[in-house]
């Protein structure tokens, strides 16, 4: 039996990609590994989306041409993007294949062992159907219900690498869930660029709130989560299905991105920072315990002082529990690419470092917040640092370790009373 080692970047889609890729190397007799040194086959799954992952591929490949014999693939949205190119800049790279190929790996792991080396990176068109796969599964797990999208913001390289927007057959991802659940998965995390556009290109009478119905109905799902919301989509039927639905957990993903109508604009978002806000406040008065986190890019091509300090505003407004912010960087195809990169590189430093350190004080306070509370915490197993605390999150996402006298087990549900709030976790004892 062979072994294959895979390296992941970027986003959850990559992950679950991953784990389909890993799925397809088993069946074919490799077992997977986690040193390189041992392995066979190699593959590098690889996100486009900033800069800096993209020049950790090189990195990678270097590291991993070093290993005798071994076959290195590149997949993924740099895949997709660099197609042949690698073939011809890398020449310890075996195969290449792209985000629509994964269900060709079979063919091409086959092409690369009798000795070819192999670029595939041509698109499905049409629905996707990705059937259910074996994978090492744990308490909670990732569904893709679609891929792609269609609101082609000016600085995303997504629709270029992902393609437009198509989902997945209702009847197929329940048989996913529900394949997933007999395995022993508690907690399922719907994946789509764009969650709320899911079903348009479907000819049958479904959206994503109907879906999250349809998952919720599946006795054995405790908990379900999605990412990611694109605000222009964000309904009032989506804020009723996350009230009705009790699996639904109170938490959501809603890039914002920036805090200035200008830089909106420019970034072709399809709203205002008005509109965002409306919607944001409609939610978290009718879901109670809301926890929300987002997305932003500091130093956008044009953007001012002004503008920069809109967002510093935005974040103190909204009261985000997280963010994840980014120093823009222009991607090729994208119509931001055609911009001048006019703020100074220092300049971006110095505001990422503002932003985060005054999300930093947000997150420092709404984290006392849940002191003395007893929340519900799904175990996932035991504390990397302690093997004798448990570790868990809580329904808003927030990683909880607690102690407990009790036998307990990973995937219960656990009542924790919360006697500590650390920078970004929580600490408390099982009731």
């Amino acid at each position: 039996m062979g072994k294959v080692y895979i390296r992941t970047f970027g986003c959850q889609m990559n992950t679950y990609d991953s784990e389909r890729i890993a799925s397809i190397f088993n069946e074919m007799g490799f077992s997977y590994t986690e040193n390189p040194e041992e392995a066979d086959f190699a593959v590098i799954n690889t996100c486009s989306v900033r800069e800096k992952p993209q020049q950790k591929v090189k990195s990678e490949i270097g590291r991993l041409k070093r290993v005798n014999g071994i076959k290195i693939g590149v997949c993924g949205c740099v895949a997709q993007q660099e197609g042949e190119k690698f073939l011809d800049n890398f020449k310890d790279v075996s195969f290449v294949f792209g985000t629509d190929a994964i269900g060709r790996l079979y063919e091409i792991i086959d092409l690369v062992q009798k000795g070819q080396r192999v670029c595939d990176t041509s698109t499905n068109e049409g629905e996707i159907s990705i059937p259910s796969f074996s994978r090492e599964t744990s308490v909670s797990a990732f569904v893709t219900i679609m891929k792609g999208c269609d609101n082609f913001c000016s600085y995303c390289i997504v629709p270029y690498v992902r393609g437009r927007e198509k989902s997945r057959k209702a009847e197929e991802i329940i048989r996913e869930i529900n394949y997933l659940v007999e395995n022993g998965v508690r907690e399922i995390t719907l994946l789509g660029q764009n969650v709320n556009s899911y079903g348009k290109n479907l000819d049958e009478n479904i959206n994503f709130p109907k879906l999250l119905y349809m998952v919720n109905d599946i006795k054995e799902v405790k908990r379900i989560r999605f990412v990611t919301s694109h605000p222009k989509d964000f309904s009032d039927e989506l804020i009723e299905a996350m009230i009705e639905n009790e699996k639904v957990m109170p938490y959501l993903h809603l890039p914002l991105q920036a805090g200035s109508d200008n830089i909106l604009k420019k970034m072709n978002r399809k709203y205002s920072y008005g509109e965002y806000l409306e919607k944001v406040a409609k939610a978290k008065e009718r879901i109670p315990g809301l926890a929300l986190s987002s997305d932003f890019i500091v130093g956008f091509p044009g953007e001012t002082d002004a503008d920069f300090e809109d967002t510093l505003r935005a974040i103190e407004e909204i009261e985000y529990e997280t963010i994840f912010a980014f120093k823009y960087s222009p991607r090729p195809k994208t119509k931001a690419f055609n911009l001048e990169d006019n703020i100074p590189d220092d300049i971006k430093s110095s505001r990422l470092d503002a932003l985060l350190k005054k999300q930093e004080k947000i997150t420092r306070k709404l984290m006392k917040k849940y002191l003395g509370q007893i929340c519900e915490v799904l175990v996932e197993g035991m504390s990397k640092k302690d093997d004798s605390i448990y570790s868990g999150r809580n329904p808003q996402n927030r990683i909880v370790n607690f102690k407990s006298n009790k036998n307990i087990k990973t995937g219960d549900l656990v009542s924790v009373k919360i006697m500590e709030a650390k920078k970004n976790s929580l600490f408390g004892l099982s009731v």
